[in-house]
């Protein structure tokens, strides 16, 4: 039985992966990306790196714990990183990797479309909602 290397393992992973497998980690990747705060975070940083303090008034209605949360599992992910620079008080700057440079034209194009398509939305959902009344 020949024995294969880490690298021909990956490949053979990759090839078997399967998003609509619960267990599968491009499943698991999937649900963190396609958390709000994840899009938000990713869509803002996508003009350039941001401080903490700029993000967290760029994206209205997150709390600091979840900000933290999100910028923690972004920069776990490789999606972006963290900036310290020593001064009083302390610099710390969020930005894209290029992997996060990647994503974040899929995530800011579906929050593009959110946003140009809410009104259809709204629309769908009213005469969902009174056809739901009428039976």
């Amino acid at each position: 039985m020949p024995t294969t290397t880490a690298a021909q393992r990956r490949e053979q992973a990759r090839v078997e992966y399967d998003a609509f497998i619960k267990g599968c980690p491009t499943n698991q990747l999937l649900d963190r990306l396609s958390d709000k705060w994840v899009s938000l975070v990713v869509a803002a940083l996508s003009g350039g790196p941001m401080r903490y303090s700029d993000l967290s008034r760029k994206i209205a209605g997150v709390s600091p714990k979840m900000l933290t949360q999100t910028l923690r599992t972004l920069e776990r992910d490789g999606i972006l990183t963290r900036t310290i620079t020593p001064s009083v008080p302390v610099r710390v700057d969020y930005a894209l990797t290029p992997l996060g440079s990647s994503l974040a034209g899929l995530l800011t194009a579906v929050k593009t479309w959110a946003e140009t398509h809410i009104e259809e939305v709204h629309e769908a959902r009213d005469r969902y909602d009174t056809a739901k009344e009428t039976d």
